[in-house]
């Protein structure tokens, strides 16, 4: 769609209302697409306090903890047909499930963050020291090969 004036794009001045109630359409989808932009950015807030989106292992643990509570509550109701007390063992699995996969989750990126910052130093490491008399991975018996270097 081009934005210069109707006679310059060759139409008559009956098709000039048409465009500029496409442009008001226009700014109309805009400020959708803002608003649908911060929405994005501020993410899913559980009960206003965890930004789903943005923690990591939360979106995860919350899945498995919705999987955990059906299949408990499910489960129960099935073998006892209490639907209160399913509920309630329902509600605890949810509660069980999602503690235990957050802290599984959390757990294996602190190990992960750890080997990665070992990594990092290693490689940092054998940048300072390649080359020099006191490389780790240099033999020590052997000498240099005399000549030009």
């Amino acid at each position: 769609m081009s934005y210069l004036p109707a006679g310059a794009r060759g139409q008559t001045k009956d098709e000039a209302p048409r465009n500029k109630v496409n442009i008001k359409g226009n700014i109309a989808l805009l400020t959708r697409v803002a608003i649908t932009l911060q929405e994005m950015r501020w993410g899913f807030r559980l009960l206003g306090i965890l930004d789903v989106q943005n923690t990591p292992c939360a979106r995860d643990a919350i899945l498995h903890g919705a999987g955990g509570s059906v299949t408990a509550g499910l489960l129960h109701f099935l073998v006892t047909s209490r639907v209160r007390r399913s509920f309630h063992v329902g509600f605890a699995g949810f509660m069980l499930t999602t503690l235990g996969s957050w802290f599984y989750c959390r757990f294996n990126n602190a190990k992960l963050r750890v080997q990665q910052r070992m990594i990092q130093d290693g490689i940092k490491n054998k940048i300072v020291y390649e080359g020099t008399a006191i490389d780790p991975t240099r033999k020590h018996g052997a000498q240099t090969p005399p000549g030009p270097s």
